[in-house]
């Protein structure tokens, strides 16, 4: 007999090959700093592929981190379907930057040059793909994301720091 355990997580792989199968992925992505700019980090969670990303990146802005982990996403996104097979995917990407969200959605003018060039970045990035859209969730719904940017900063950002 199976656990309950069992059962969810058996549930919940079924409903991840499902929107495999329909050509959808499913992303969410963080970025912080520690002291703005400050010691910064990404974290990206492929939910669909179940594949978890944590860097550091430098001295940074929270919002810069925000942009370069979406980025980083997107990138490893079509890394892992490949280049032909991407053109097929819809990337669904959840962010609890409502800021850049807003600004992806062209909701927000993009005012400062270096925020810009991030959004012709990412820009470029969809057109690899059938369709991108972004989302904004709540941190408490991105606590996925939120972990490996902490444990990037943790871990390797502090370290960084000091040399």
């Amino acid at each position: 007999m199976r656990s309950y355990h069992d059962t969810c997580f058996m549930f919940y792989n079924f409903v991840l090959l499902f929107i495999y199968m329909e050509n959808k992925i499913v992303i969410y992505t963080d970025g912080g700093s520690r002291g703005n700019p400050g010691p910064a980090g990404i974290g990206v969670w492929i939910e669909t592929l179940n594949k978890k990303y944590g860097e550091c990146i430098g001295i940074k802005t929270n919002n810069d981190a925000e942009y370069e982990a979406l980025i980083f996403g997107l990138k490893k996104v079509k890394a892992l379907l490949g280049k032909v097979k991407a053109k097929q995917f819809e990337v669904n990407c959840f962010l609890d930057s409502e800021l850049v969200v807003k600004q992806l959605n062209h909701e927000y003018k993009l005012k400062e040059e270096r925020i810009q060039k991030y959004f012709i970045e990412i820009w470029n990035l969809m057109l690899d793909f059938k369709k991108v859209t972004f989302s904004h969730v709540f941190r408490e719904k991105n606590t996925v994301a939120d972990g490996m940017v902490n444990e990037a900063l943790d871990k390797g950002c502090k370290q960084a720091s000091l040399l």
